[in-house]
């Protein structure tokens, strides 16, 4: 890919608030396919337009990734929600150096600023956002990652229930691997597939996971032929929320994937948020949906195709 003189764009910037060239390089560990910010060569595009992230440590990373990607001269559009992080652009971009207009539109602080001489002031924020090895867990993972720095309570609980597994399994949003070390400590394991919508999540995944019976996918569950067919077992700590909003359909979607790929008798194990209402979901597409656990806020169903 020829980055010279071309325009980047980094999530999913509102149309209204920014115009992206048709012909923009898209950066985006969230979208399956999309080129890497932090692998892009600095000083090779012409411009960025980014929809800044809300975690402080991501945000920070993105933008300074964003900053040394550009050549000299080059232009950066930062926007945020005022409540997710925009109130904080103009200070943030004030310490790397950065000269940058301000204006607020539908909600959001949009910052237009130009690559700084001296990129040092960089350095610091894209060592905070960058992979690391997490001492809670023993994992490695990376700010802006799914309970990235702690180990999820619902993972966790499901993980005490979870009886050995064996044949051939899938976890579906595998995040940095918590669930998919356990199940393969199960010599019955014959093969488990991966499947996580973040690059970055996958990326520390396998890193996590040094077992040669794990087959890693960057992609979108929801999309058919993501995942094997005929599994013998599918664990899952599926997501609800998409932007920060919640979006029940998003695990109703995972489940409907689990019950694709299934075999007959095949069994799924998922964690959820107890006000999730999957259980009239679970008794449609299997044969058998049952509530093993509820506690801390979580509940386990087992379900069988």
């Amino acid at each position: 890919m020829n980055q010279e003189a071309t325009t980047g764009v980094y999530g999913n910037p509102p149309a209204e608030l920014a115009e992206v060239p048709r012909d923009a390089v898209q950066f985006s560990p969230l979208m399956p396919g999309s080129a890497a910010l932090e692998r892009c060569a600095e000083s090779s595009l012409a411009g960025m337009v980014m929809l800044a992230p809300p975690g402080t440590f991501e945000r920070r990373h993105d933008i300074a990734q964003a900053l040394r990607a550009l050549r000299p001269g080059g232009q950066l559009t930062v926007m945020a929600p005022k409540d997710k992080g925009g109130s904080r652009l103009a200070k943030e971009l004030k310490a790397f150096g950065c000269a940058f207009t301000e204006t607020a539109l539908r909600h959001h602080r949009v910052c237009v600023c130009e690559r700084p001489t001296d990129l040092s002031a960089l350095d610091e924020a894209i060592a905070e956002g960058a992979p690391r090895l997490v001492e809670e867990s023993g994992l490695w993972s990376q700010p802006g990652v799914f309970s990235w720095n702690r180990v999820d309570p619902g993972s966790a609980l499901l993980l005490k229930h979870l009886p050995p597994l064996s044949g051939r399994g899938a976890d579906l949003g595998c995040g940095v691997g918590y669930l998919a070390r356990a199940v393969l400590s199960v010599s019955g394991v014959e093969a488990l597939t991966l499947v996580d919508i973040d690059r970055r999540a996958v990326e520390a995944a396998a890193k996590n996971i040094a077992d040669a019976r794990a087959t890693l996918q960057w992609a979108d569950v929801r999309k058919a032929g993501t995942i094997p067919e005929g599994l013998d077992f599918i664990v899952m700590n599926p997501p609800f929320h998409d932007g920060g909003a919640e979006d029940r359909s998003l695990g109703q979607a995972f489940v409907r994937r689990a019950a694709e790929s299934l075999r007959k008798g095949g069994r799924l194990w998922l964690t959820a948020n107890r006000h999730l209402p999957y259980e009239d979901h679970l008794k449609t597409l299997f044969a058998r949906a049952d509530l093993v656990a509820e506690a801390e806020g979580f509940k386990i169903y087992e379900a069988r195709k």
